[in-house]
């Protein structure tokens, strides 16, 4: 499985609050496939995010599904913090900021 693969099983999930898949909402800080293994760094909107109890397993569970993969890591940090410049410009345009 590639990159850009993952990223399409990334975007399937959803940070409940906001209406943005968390790969355009900027969540995801680094990303590599090695392998049948896959390694994401990751943040949430906040640090008390109501999210930080299930999201995490989210994204584990979206990625372990794909073809070809074992086991997904994924790591939450906080550094640095999260901020809407993270966004994409698809999520910035769907959520009406310019």
């Amino acid at each position: 499985m590639s990159v850009p693969e993952v990223i399409e099983r990334l975007r399937t999930v959803y940070d409940p609050e906001i209406p943005v898949n968390i790969y355009d909402l900027g969540l995801i800080y680094d990303l590599q496939v090695i392998g049948s293994e896959v390694y994401v760094l990751m943040t949430l909107t906040t640090a008390s995010c109501p999210a930080a109890a299930f999201l995490p397993e989210e994204v584990r569970a979206a990625i372990e599904g794909a073809p070809g993969i074992t086991t997904a890591h994924v790591d939450v940090t906080y550094e640095p913090r999260w901020t809407q410049a993270r966004m994409s410009p698809e999520a910035r345009a769907q959520l009406g900021f310019s």
